[in-house]
């Protein structure tokens, strides 16, 4: 799978995105804000802001930034920043994940909803993820990673094959992304519905261990 993969699957689910979603995703969406903003003032980042379902949750001293390589869910997220008035919101930018504009150490927070498994190269995005966010910050994962067992794993190892269709990679082991991604996990809980995804709660050590 390929970014151009993930950018036709997003403009193909972007009108529908908010009432697919939304409602099964919104859990986990609010924990990782809550833990990505839990003190006053900060800088943070959303990376892979999709429509922008999370944005009202922030609190309203934050300073939010979003990107994501999707003009058509951009635009949703404009929208719904315009509509709510959300003026914690700094900035909605169209940005490759594995590549950002942003100076070192230019957030206190990083948070990435349901994007680990839709990139091309994991260890690349998480890089990016460190880089940008300043030495002891907090970065916040939420993801599928497949399962161990179960009938949900034959699923997964059906649905592999398919990534640059389905626009993520089905078969996403969680071991495998915390190797490559060199992210210092403090807390790892289910979330959303069944608890099938998982949030990873990272601090970030500099340089990456």
């Amino acid at each position: 799978m390929d970014l151009q993969d993930t950018i036709r699957t997003y403009r193909l689910f972007s009108g529908s995105y908010d009432y697919v979603f939304g409602p099964v995703f919104h859990p986990g969406r609010k924990d990782a804000v809550q833990i990505a903003n839990a003190r006053p003032a900060q800088q943070i980042l959303e990376v892979g802001v999709g429509t922008g379902l999370s944005l009202p949750y922030f609190r309203p001293d934050s300073e939010v930034t979003g990107i994501d390589v999707s003009a058509e869910m951009l635009a949703k997220a404009r929208n719904r920043v315009e509509n709510k008035n959300l003026k914690h919101v700094k900035a909605i930018l169209e940005m490759d994940a594995e590549k950002m504009s942003f100076p070192d150490n230019s957030f206190d927070a990083v948070l990435a909803l349901y994007v680990a498994s839709v990139v091309p190269d994991p260890a690349r995005f998480a890089a990016e993820m460190r880089r940008v966010c300043r030495p002891g910050g907090t970065i916040v994962i939420v993801n599928h990673f497949a399962t161990e067992t179960g009938f949900m794993r034959i699923v997964e190892r059906v649905l592999a094959p398919l990534a640059g269709f389905i626009g993520f990679h089905a078969d996403f082991s969680l071991d495998n992304f915390l190797e490559v991604s060199k992210l210092t996990v403090r807390e790892i809980k289910p979330s959303n519905l069944f608890g099938y995804w998982r949030l990873l709660r990272c601090i970030n050590e500099k340089p990456a261990v």
